[in-house]
């Protein structure tokens, strides 16, 4: 095998393992739910979801559940909005 190739290989499994090195800016996904099909999307801290309770309430368990998949990879929105400058 390559050593080029293996190197790359074990520069990707300490990657993996480095999981502070990710994070998310912003993506879209279709989530299978019990009863329907549903569009997330995530943008710099903010998270939208077609399902009703999101739309009601501003978070869903769909959305719950991809921020318990993806963990520290995603900004939280507080932290993704800048302060306001001091003066």
């Amino acid at each position: 095998m390559d050593t080029g190739l293996i190197s790359r290989i074990i520069k990707a499994r300490q990657y993996a393992q480095e999981r502070h090195r990710v994070e998310f800016n912003s993506f879209d996904v279709t989530f299978a739910g019990e009863h329907n099909t549903y569009k997330i999307t995530y943008n710099q801290g903010e998270w939208a979801c077609t399902c009703e309770e999101a739309v009601r309430m501003g978070v869903c368990s769909h959305i719950m559940a991809l921020e318990r998949i993806l963990g520290d990879a995603v900004i939280p929105a507080q932290a993704a909005t800048p302060a306001p400058a001091s003066g």
